[in-house]
């Protein structure tokens, strides 16, 4: 069973910065896609940043030149380095691989609670 856990979420102001982890329980190179998405109340979930396994990288707008996304892939690790947070990042956010041919394609980590505020 593969397994995706997230870590480093927390409370931060305006203006500061998180990184967040991503623990996967095999080797991402498994996985075609790894990525980061984000939940806030009342919306829909939606894709943050994206990285293949031959290192496209792909932001959504609202992000981009603030957030970086990136992999250890002998630690098994993706992390996502948000920086200039706003309060309109606040979000939970979840970890994502997608593998493709099997039985089972999408994999979800259990969220980590983001929150931005003065």
């Amino acid at each position: 069973q593969v397994q995706l856990v997230e870590s480093g979420g927390g409370f931060v102001q305006p203006g500061g910065s998180l990184r967040l982890s991503c623990a996967a329980s095999e080797s991402i190179l498994s996985f075609n896609n790894m990525d980061w998405f984000r939940q806030a109340p009342g919306k829909q979930r939606e894709l943050v940043a994206s990285i293949t396994r031959a290192d496209s990288i792909n932001y959504v707008n609202s992000v981009k030149g603030r957030f970086t996304i990136s992999r250890d892939n002998a630690k098994n690790m993706v992390y996502l380095q948000m920086n200039s947070l706003s309060p309109e990042d606040t979000a939970v956010y979840y970890c994502h691989g997608f593998k493709s041919g099997g039985p089972t394609t999408n994999y979800w980590g259990q969220g980590t609670q983001v929150t931005v505020s003065s």
